[in-house]
């Protein structure tokens, strides 16, 4: 197995999964909606609301339309990019177990799962897009990317 390949994991979607998703459908591409970013079992399940403020919504409408399209389109990315998460309350990061700087408590910051991912990541590297952080989670199969919406993004890509 290559080093950025990940073994075939089922990532389909529950019943209550699809349903809650299929409430939140406020487009934000052709191809990315806003309750992909919020949509969070553990926040279902413990009643919280992830609702993202103002702010964290526009840092995620960044992250979509200056990097997520743009690479699904550069890296030919047929099979699509499924968010497993993306913006996070300070609640549910804890619970989670999230890093108290994380990106994704602005919206700066998403996990992905896609078939080939090495094809994404040398897209990505390749590409001119703007980015701070790809990283590669090989042993759980996701991918991090960030987009900084202020300051200097470093196009940082980092296999764990």
């Amino acid at each position: 197995m290559k080093e950025c390949e990940f073994p075939m994991i089922d990532r389909s979607l529950t019943m209550a999964q699809r349903a809650w998703r299929g409430k939140h459908r406020d487009w934000i591409s052709d191809h990315f909606y806003m309750g992909e970013f919020i949509y969070s079992a553990v926040a279902v399940e413990r009643g919280l609301d992830n609702t993202p403020p103002p702010e964290a919504q526009k840092a995620i409408r960044n992250l979509v339309t200056k990097l997520l399209e743009p690479l699904r389109e550069h890296a030919g990315v047929a099979t699509g990019m499924h968010i497993s998460s993306g913006y996070r309350s300070e609640e549910l990061n804890r619970l989670v177990g999230g890093v108290e700087n994380s990106q994704h408590l602005t919206g700066e910051a998403t996990d992905i799962y896609t078939f080939g991912s090495c094809r994404l990541l040398e897209a990505l590297q390749q590409s001119r897009l703007n980015f701070d952080q790809a990283i590669y989670y090989r042993r759980r199969g996701f991918i991090h990317l960030s987009l900084k919406v202020k300051g200097k993004n470093r196009r940082q890509v980092i296999i764990k």
